[in-house]
């Protein structure tokens, strides 16, 4: 058995308990907190999470579209833009459900000053969870930066022709700037 599928057995089983053990949690809080100040009260502070989260979700998913786009047209990685598109949407999502304990994660990955810190912390854990599976990660750090030179040379190919054959068309005139 290679090492991959031995480490991947207990992924779905770790997600399951998560989610079950998350779910827990929420009831339970829901309940505490539902005892200690009403039952209307708590709804209100679920109903006004929820829509604190709709409007974050709008306004910082169209700065991380912009951003992204932006990355895009200007010929850059978007490597945190893309993280940050992700993050906006899980914590929109984890916002909008009911419950305290998802709602204080979400407004860890939707708030701008927190964000960066959350996106670190899952690439670390990512990367540290990359490394375990034997990744080798050698290959992807060779970065150029801009300026970067890489020496080379040109070389004529002799057999390509500089006549224009007969299925090429040849445009003559000026351009005035």
């Amino acid at each position: 058995m290679s090492r991959t599928t031995a480490g991947s057995r207990w992924v779905l089983p770790a997600l399951v308990a998560a989610f079950i053990l998350v779910a827990v949690a929420e009831v339970w809080l829901l309940t505490f907190v539902g005892s200690r100040i009403g039952l209307l009260p708590t709804l209100v502070i679920l109903i006004v999470e929820a829509l604190v989260g709709s409007w974050l979700l709008r306004r910082e998913g169209s700065k991380a579209w912009t951003a992204l786009t932006q990355a895009y047209t200007t010929g850059r990685m978007p490597t945190g833009e893309l993280a940050d598109a992700g993050l906006v949407l899980l914590g929109g999502i984890m916002l909008i459900l009911p419950g305290f304990f998802t709602d204080v994660i979400g407004l860890f990955f939707l708030l701008p000053y927190t964000r960066p810190l959350a996106r670190k912390s899952l690439g670390f854990l990512i990367a540290r969870q990359a490394a375990k599976s034997g990744v080798d990660f050698s290959v992807i750090k060779a970065k150029y930066g801009p300026g970067t030179v890489i020496r080379g040379e040109t070389v004529d190919d002799p057999a390509a022709s500089t006549e224009p054959t007969a299925k090429d068309v040849v445009v003559q005139g000026e351009i005035e700037p």
